[in-house]
């Protein structure tokens, strides 16, 4: 039997697709790259959102095509749309074959047995049991990976549906998170990236303390990745202990990755955010001042249920002063069984959309005035391959986090490897990216 994978989502989620890949290969059966060719699809989606819904489904579809007119002969869903919908699954989608929860990645070789023998299959065994961590295959290249230090989320925002889906907040012994860490430098890992729902909680469950700072401190004692990077930070959990580590450890990436959500003091409370807006705001300017070369990603949400023109031009000059180095803004996606489901005030779909088209606008006015600041800097990059068509190098500074930032597109006089630092002049900018060349 050969087996296809699909993964949707967060990188989260991709953890969780190494583990099941692992399981599979363990298992004996053969992975293929190529859906055409595979007996068997295991499809890993995200529920997040709706059009993250609209994305999982319209994979379920298009690989159920497959089973009417190839040789697939099954298709398995897992993750988020499956812990979110369960067997209601089986009637939506009848291509589908097997489901399983997110407590039942470890199952995924029954699933396949199951559908070996012509059976339908489900699993939903409980969420806040389910082991956390094991031994994966990575699906990033061999320079770079992620690593989950935590599951679930205790956070309760009003307009989300993660606890619901992933669970209470779980964190990760911290020996097996250093431990997983040295087998990532083993294999070559270059930038090890830190992930949870909220990294900033992690420990608090299980050493009564936020411990994050000393977690990052002991994988840059305990390994030599020379860059860390941490994603998915909350501002009300950011220690001055946490502020100090990245300041003063040289292998922690000046960079951090902190939705925020909106400004408005008014909206912070319906979305039952933790902190208001002088919190945030304080918040920032120690960053800055402690960190002066930090780099600050964040999110915000329009069209929150309620969400006036006065919270939106509110939001729009905070955007302004503060000048993020990346942002990112989304139209507020209705989700049943959410709180925020059953608020009055719901905000029509075009009025969303134009508001996030204009914060959107001033962003880039942002990103293109910072991105002219570089021009004729030098800076370190991680280089990720060449591409063919620009014949161009390409990579990221510690400025841009893997997948969802800017890349720097460079020409180099020598053959520059995957994963190899290299000293890059910057020439010029444009949109999102910068293009320069390899001091070599």
């Amino acid at each position: 039997m050969k087996i296809g994978f699909v993964s949707l989502g967060c990188p989260k989620n991709q953890l969780d697709t190494e583990i099941m890949l692992h399981h599979v290969m363990e298992a004996g059966y053969e992975i293929t790259a190529e859906e055409t060719e595979a007996d068997i699809v295991i499809i890993n989606t995200c529920a997040f959102i709706e059009s993250a819904k609209k994305e999982a489904i319209d994979n379920i579809i298009d690989i159920g095509w497959l089973k009417e007119n190839r040789s697939l002969c099954g298709i398995i869903v897992t993750g988020c749309l499956s812990e979110r919908y369960r067997d209601s699954i089986f009637e939506e989608l009848p291509e589908v074959d097997a489901v399983l929860g997110v407590g039942s990645i470890h199952n995924i070789v029954d699933a396949i047995k199951s559908i070996e023998k012509g059976e339908k299959y489900s699993s939903y065994e409980p969420k806040d049991t389910v082991k956390l961590g094991g031994d994966r295959i990575l699906t990033t290249p061999d320079y770079a990976a992620y690593i989950k230090i935590a599951e679930g989320c205790d956070n309760r925002c009003a307009y989300c549906a993660i606890p619901s889906i992933r669970g209470r907040f779980r964190s990760r012994k911290m020996e097996d998170i250093i431990a997983e860490a040295k087998q990532l430098e083993e294999l070559g890992v270059k930038e090890l990236t830190v992930v949870a729902q909220d990294v900033t909680r992690y420990g608090a469950d299980i050493y009564g303390e936020y411990k994050l700072a000393a977690l990052l401190h002991r994988i840059t004692e305990e390994t030599k990745i020379p860059w860390i990077r941490i994603l998915y930070c909350y501002p009300d959990k950011i220690t001055d202990e946490l502020i100090a580590e990245i300041r003063d450890n040289d292998r922690i990436l000046k960079y951090i990755d902190m939705p925020l959500q909106h400004i408005s003091d008014k909206i912070l409370r319906k979305m039952n955010r933790h902190g208001d807006s002088a919190m945030i705001k304080d918040v920032l300017n120690k960053l800055r001042r402690e960190i002066p070369d930090i780099i600050i990603r964040t999110t915000f949400i329009v069209g929150f249920p309620g969400e006036t023109e006065e919270d939106f031009d509110m939001l729009c000059e905070f955007v302004r002063e503060a000048k993020f180095e990346h942002m990112g803004a989304f139209t507020y996606s209705r989700e049943e069984g959410t709180p925020a489901y059953d608020f009055e005030d719901q905000i029509d779909e075009q009025t969303k959309q134009n508001r996030c088209d204009i914060l959107m606008g001033q962003q880039m006015v942002i990103d293109a005035e910072r991105n002219e600041k570089l021009v004729g800097k030098t800076i370190k990059v991680l280089c990720e391959d060449y591409d063919v068509v620009s014949e161009t190098y390409y990579g990221r500074s510690y400025m841009d986090a893997p997948e969802i930032d800017g890349k720097v597109f460079f020409t180099s006089e020598k053959k520059i490897s995957s994963g190899i630092f290299v000293d890059i002049k910057i020439d010029m900018a444009e949109d999102y990216d910068l293009i320069g060349h390899a001091l070599i």
